[in-house]
């Protein structure tokens, strides 16, 4: 459908880096960290198996297109931080997708949405 994000056919992941921690919600993200501070985005999985879901890190195709993006910039100096308990500021990429005014993943039935700005 031309109104959700399209995949490119070969992309190669230069940007962002595994990030392993402790959070709540997650054990493992995409860490963009320029400096010291740094954002974490992850992305909610489902196993159609025993209708589990997880949070993790992004699909590699998706992290050039975020950090090459032309507002992500803009968007990581006023939501990026350095780690306060070893964990950064955290997002999930429908938030920001949705920000960077990039068209959005296909939203599912069973994907849960978060409330505040922060994760």
């Amino acid at each position: 459908m031309r109104y959700h994000y399209d995949e490119k056919q070969y992309h190669y992941p230069m940007y962002g880096e595994i990030y392993i921690c402790d959070h709540p919600v997650y054990s493992r993200g995409t860490l963009f960290k320029i400096g010291k501070r740094g954002i974490v985005i992850i992305q909610q999985y489902y196993n159609s198996d025993n209708k589990t879901t997880w949070w993790q890190e992004i699909d590699w195709k998706l992290a050039n297109d975020l950090y090459l993006n032309p507002g992500f910039r803009d968007y990581f100096d006023k939501r990026a931080r350095e780690p306060k308990n070893d964990i950064y500021p955290t997002v999930s990429i429908r938030q920001i997708m949705w920000a960077l005014k990039m068209k959005p993943l296909k939203r599912e039935q069973w994907e849960t949405c978060f409330d505040r700005r922060e994760i």
